[in-house]
């Protein structure tokens, strides 16, 4: 009977699991640059969480502190817990006239944190395909554009950031990037595919739960039988 429970048990964790997943996706669907996540499991059926890194669609805005990677790799920021990665372009300036994310923390350069004079920025500051970044026709930095050969090892890191699980003398530049100024990347989430898995994964837990339920009306109904033998 033990053998019996756990299936269902076992069944009803990973379809919960995948549940929060799903969800976690769905809540996370107009967030610039987030790559969508799902679950597989290994042949012990041990719980793993696999990133899906396709390319979300572009969209103009217009602002001239938007860039869009095309293709792969990441924009580099530097954290107080050290350096972390991202796809979200989405930029802004500091009183100080530093590059920064939406959390306040420089964009990193080949040259190191990006400082940009805000005078004159919506005419005069000009991204290439490559990443030069141009003021008034002056070339002031690069943005640093790194990807990992094993991807599996980048870290959902909180605040749309992401850790690399090994050393920094992994990164890799990113051969022929294409960055595309005024536009940021949406996320890769197809809302109609996320909800048709939301119900079917919904569907299966309830399926577990009952057949918990059942293993649970069998079993109480054995002790109760079971205390009534004379």
């Amino acid at each position: 009977m033990i053998l019996e429970v756990t299936r269902p048990v076992q069944g009803g964790l990973r379809h919960e699991r995948k549940l929060e997943t799903v969800s976690n996706n769905l809540a996370n669907a107009d967030t610039n640059g987030f790559k969508k996540d799902s679950v597989s499991f290994d042949a012990k059926l041990n719980i793993q969480l696999n990133k899906d890194f396709s390319q979300g669609a572009a969209v103009t805005t217009g602002n001239p502190l938007d860039f869009f990677i095309s293709g792969p790799g990441f924009f580099k920021v530097e954290t107080p817990d050290g350096i972390k990665y991202t796809r979200n372009g989405n930029f802004s300036l500091d009183p100080n006239g530093i590059l920064v994310d939406q959390g306040g923390n420089p964009v990193m350069g080949q040259g190191g944190a990006i400082a940009i004079d805000a005078e004159n920025i919506e005419q005069g500051l000009s991204v290439n395909e490559s990443g030069e970044i141009s003021l008034n026709g002056e070339v002031i930095d690069t943005f640093d554009i790194v990807t990992f050969a094993d991807l599996r090892k980048i870290q959902r890191d909180g605040k749309n950031l992401l850790s690399y699980d090994g050393e920094t003398t992994d990164e890799q530049p990113v051969d022929n990037v294409v960055i595309q100024q005024r536009a940021l990347e949406k996320s890769n989430v197809s809302v109609v595919e996320e909800m048709v898995r939301m119900i079917d994964y919904h569907r299966m837990f309830e399926t577990y739960t009952k057949s918990i339920l059942t293993f649970d009306e069998v079993d109480s109904k054995a002790i109760n039988d079971v205390g009534t033998l004379r």
